[in-house]
């Protein structure tokens, strides 16, 4: 390497840390993998056949579909292929997604602990990209195709929200977690700039042209990760001794040096903190999931909104989300780290904050959701409070196993998949015959009871301290090769 290139780089690790890399690309990628995943929940809106295309304003293909030709506001023409899919169908195009996710949560955590969670996290979203560009394609040839894209896309995605745990594990100090799993939030700030800008591309250049947005820049990402993002401090070779030190002395032996090859089943099933966070998530991602998977066509459909206000406004809670989620971790580490807060603590208070608010607001919707104001306000202020999880149960596997933590979140979003997909087809059987305000009061109050739920069931059973299973015995040998990654940085030279 030359002097050039030796200052160069000089210069770039004086501007940006390692972790601050990590932490930039981690944001990052949670804003892809959701863009990845809402830009259909959007653009289905205009997929679907509306009632002037079925009566004959359009071109029949051989498959049934509807050719229109259409003028945007900008007076471009728009020629696009439509489905003739009922609500039934078109929901479960929706929930499809969660077939796959389901099956890949829990290996990939494990997976991202035995290998690496840099691995796992960046081929989950490279081939997702791949997988979205396709998308356009799948539905042109079937809808049967279609649905087979969804659920791979969604076996993909399944393994990068647990695979970030390990890589948390490994690189963030415990004081420093809670700001770090905010990061996971940006998936909101994702949705929140996808839906108006799909919302554009499919007024000017039809439906199929957010797949291939979203598809091609998660491929730049994918790149860009791979590049810059190393598994440990140990392996990276851009990182400063000063740099590797603090992160190796903050972490001590929470983290274990050597990656367990075993989980300890029975202690981690037995865990009354582990099923906290287990029960918390899937109550409370039910009803994340049900916004984020309906929002749109409730909005479409009950308050009338065209498809640019749509994606405008359907994006305005993910944006107060993500600045609790940001603004809660930063307070949550501050208390922690002055001792005023025990851990335990800081997790039950933001939880029940980021859970309750939402119940009580969905309470509120029941009554004044018919008014498109009010209802924009009330989502907005449900997931802008929903937002402090990430001070709460999102990042507690972190505290009470972080060796395990992949595993832990791996069940926990097991279970909130099956809530995923149960919310889709909840709205879709409820709304199929009366697709009217009445209908989706019935929706309001069952997220009521789940959100009000969670958090009572995490102030039980919730706790912030290690659990002593953290550390098993090692059952074989583990290779050299396999320890390499393990070895603490203060021990090398």
């Amino acid at each position: 390497m030359s002097n050039t290139e030796k200052g160069g780089l000089h210069r770039v690790r004086n501007f940006l840390s390692c972790r601050q890399v990590l932490n930039l690309l981690t944001m990052l990628g949670f804003m892809l993998n959701y863009a990845l995943r809402v830009n259909l929940t959007i653009a289905i809106v205009d997929m679907v056949q509306t009632n002037e295309t079925s009566s004959g304003n359009a071109t029949l293909t051989g498959n049934g579909t509807a050719l229109n030709g259409t003028a945007s506001p900008d007076g471009v023409d728009v020629n696009e292929e439509r489905f003739p899919w009922d609500s039934y169908q078109t929901n479960f195009v929706l929930g499809c997604f969660f077939w796959g996710y389901i099956l890949t949560e829990l290996p990939g955590g494990r997976l991202a602990e035995l290998i690496g969670g840099r691995r796992v996290f960046g081929h989950s979203m490279l081939w997702a990209s791949l997988l979205t560009l396709i998308t356009p394609l799948a539905a042109h040839i079937n809808y049967v195709v279609l649905i087979v894209v969804r659920v791979v896309l969604g076996f993909m995605l399944g393994a990068s929200w647990p695979a970030i745990h390990p890589v948390a594990a490994v690189w963030i100090p415990p004081m420093e977690r809670s700001k770090f799993m905010s990061n996971m939030m940006a998936s909101s700030l994702g949705a929140a700039i996808t839906m108006p800008i799909c919302g554009y591309l499919i007024s000017v250049a039809g439906w199929a042209s957010v797949f291939y947005l979203t598809g091609a820049v998660g491929l730049l990402w994918s790149l860009a990760w791979f590049t810059f993002v190393y598994e440990t401090p140990a392996t990276h070779p851009r990182i400063t001794a000063e740099e590797r030190r603090e992160i190796e002395e903050a972490i001590g032996t929470s983290t274990s040096k050597k990656r367990p090859s075993h989980v300890p089943w029975g202690q981690l099933l037995c865990s009354p903190a582990v099923w906290a966070i287990i029960i918390c998530h899937g109550l409370a991602v039910f009803g994340f999931f049900t916004v984020v998977n309906q929002l749109p066509t409730f909005m479409s459909k009950i308050l009338l909104f065209d498809i640019k206000k749509n994606g405008l406004f359907s994006s305005l809670p993910y944006l107060g989300k993500y600045v609790m989620a940001v603004a809660s971790s930063y307070l949550a580490d501050y208390l922690r780290k002055k001792g005023t807060l025990s851990t335990t603590a800081t997790r039950k208070l933001f939880t029940t904050f980021a859970l309750v608010i939402p119940g009580l607001l969905m309470i509120v919707q029941v009554f004044l959701g018919y008014d498109a104001t009010w209802s924009v306000t009330i989502f907005s202020l449900a997931l802008f409070a929903h937002g402090a999880v990430t001070a709460g149960y999102l990042g507690n596997g972190l505290d009470i196993a972080p060796n395990f933590g992949g595993t832990i979140f791996g069940l926990a979003n097991t279970l909130s998949s099956f809530g995923g997909f149960l919310s889709t087809w909840m709205v879709g059987a409820l709304t199929y015959k009366d697709n009217s305000f009445h209908s989706w009061q019935i929706v309001f109050w069952i997220l009521a009871a789940t959100y009000i739920s969670g958090a009572v069931v995490f102030a039980i059973l919730g706790s912030g301290e290690l659990q002593p299973w953290n550390n098993p015995p090692e059952r074989v040998k583990i290779s050299d090769i396999n320890q390499e990654e393990g070895v603490p940085l203060k021990n090398e030279k």
